[in-house]
């Protein structure tokens, strides 16, 4: 398992797996609005239903600051 955070976009990815290859997520099920009312989840699925990844958008108000500094940040 693995986080990963972009700060300018404010997303975090919780990959599951290994990797996720591209088009791998093959559905997308959630954009759950969390009790804050800001951050949102979404959960991605493989084509067999294995659950790859959780994507969280408005991630500064959605995690606590722990998670996000042990998070690896993307390549530029």
């Amino acid at each position: 398992m693995q986080i990963s955070y972009d700060a300018e976009a404010d997303a975090a990815y919780i990959r599951i797996v290994d990797a996720v290859a591209p088009g791998q997520a093959a559905r997308q099920v959630g954009f759950i609005e969390t009790p804050n009312g800001v951050t949102q989840v979404v959960l991605d699925f493989d084509e067999s239903g294995r659950l790859l990844g959780v994507e969280v958008l408005g991630a500064r108000d959605g995690l606590t600051p722990e998670v996000l500094t042990q998070a690896v940040l993307p390549e530029k």
